[in-house]
């Protein structure tokens, strides 16, 4: 198993709400399988969740009232899990840290890098007033008033939290920039970014 996944690439991207992650991530991802590349996209909250029902857990809402020391394990074994993988691209979404009153809490704390042992760290950013233009037009999500100056400090924390996590793991980190109306191109640097040397991913 593990002489399969010597070559292959195990990206975390991350992002702050309203960024559009998801969209450029998708589109990524759809670009690599068409360039010949096993690409496969796992949000690390669903793996989680896959782990909690094997433990009886039913509803997500559920995790939330389980012990720390559950989620932990509950984390590590949804690490492992993605760890052993072996498709030629796996893209990890996942959270970069939570804003809670004590402060940020990091979403990728130093034990769960050592188990997914990421080969990329990319964040996918945008300018503060896009970011706030479509957290606005977002009827779907119930998201605290901010103005441009807090998304710019928001993103200021993502860069350095992301920094730390390169300096941890030793893997490199990239900003892709999703500017509005050119998703494409992100999804198109992004897709670059993790395509085997030997297959380009052209427009």
């Amino acid at each position: 198993m593990e002489g399969s996944r010597i070559n292959n690439k195990r990206a975390i991207v991350v992002g702050i709400p309203g960024v559009g992650k998801t969209t450029v991530i998708t589109r990524a991802v759809e670009m690599l399988s068409m360039h010949g590349l096993n690409a496969r996209l796992v949000v690390f909250g669903t793996v989680m969740f896959e782990e909690a029902m094997k433990m009886g857990v039913r509803h997500r809402d559920e995790m939330r009232r389980m012990s720390v020391e559950e989620q932990r394990r509950l984390q590590e074994n949804a690490a492992l899990k993605i760890a052993s993988m072996s498709d030629d691209v796996i893209i990890i979404d996942t959270h970069l840290f939570i804003s809670t009153k004590e402060g940020y809490y990091p979403g990728l704390p130093l034990h769960l890098l050592n188990l997914l042992k990421p080969t990329n760290l990319i964040l996918v950013a945008a300018e503060p007033r896009e970011i706030l233009g479509r957290r606005m037009n977002d009827k779907t999500r119930q998201r605290d008033l901010v103005d441009e100056g807090e998304i710019a400090h928001e993103l200021e924390i993502a860069r350095i939290m992301l920094a730390a996590c390169s300096i941890l793991t030793g893997a490199p980190f990239a900003i892709v920039m999703n500017r509005e109306g050119r998703v494409d191109e992100a999804s198109q640097e992004l897709a670059s970014l993790l395509a085997d040397g030997r297959r380009g991913v052209e427009q």
